[in-house]
């Protein structure tokens, strides 16, 4: 099972629909939003052939994002778990380090995903592994929207840099 990883999208449609083509193109089965969408058209491009799944991030002040997102996929709040091939996953956007940190600190899960810096980022803590695919260019940063596919049936994961 292929899944992609995206978060902070920021209403760049652009850079959204890139993204949903990628995880089409890669086949993935499922996609996971670390949260900052922020409205729901942005969210509507990812009513795709996969399976969607969202968290709220901080800059995601819409209620109708949730009604959005419902009609397709899955709204999984602040902080969401998943269960996919025996593999534990947690999802939330990252706006708060504690949080972030417990999570992949807990033994509780394979991968944390998460987002909120705008930074790609690999953290291993004991047998969890934190995903951050990073997000839309802030103006102070070099780096541009990242995306992940993981293959769940083998670990293997890789990030995919969107042109800006």
């Amino acid at each position: 099972m292929k899944l992609g990883i995206i978060s902070d999208t920021h209403d760049n449609f652009d850079l959204a629909e890139d993204a949903a083509d990628f995880f089409e193109e890669k086949e993935c089965d499922k996609v996971v939003h670390c949260g900052d969408v922020i409205c729901p058209a942005t969210a509507d491009i990812f009513n795709r052939s996969f399976d969607f799944f969202a968290v709220r991030g901080n800059n995601d002040g819409e209620w109708s994002l949730k009604d959005k997102v419902e009609e397709f996929g899955s709204w999984m709040g602040n902080i969401g778990e998943l269960e996919l091939q025996g593999i534990d996953i947690a999802v939330y956007h990252g706006t708060d380090e504690e949080i972030a940190d417990a999570l992949t600190s807990s033994g509780n899960y394979d991968y944390v995903f998460r987002g909120h810096t705008h930074r790609k980022r690999i953290k291993e803590v004991g047998e969890t592994v934190e995903i951050n695919p990073g997000g839309v260019r802030l103006p102070f940063q070099e780096e541009g929207l990242h995306v992940v596919v993981l293959d769940l049936s083998t670990g293997e994961f890789d990030f995919h840099r969107l042109e800006e």
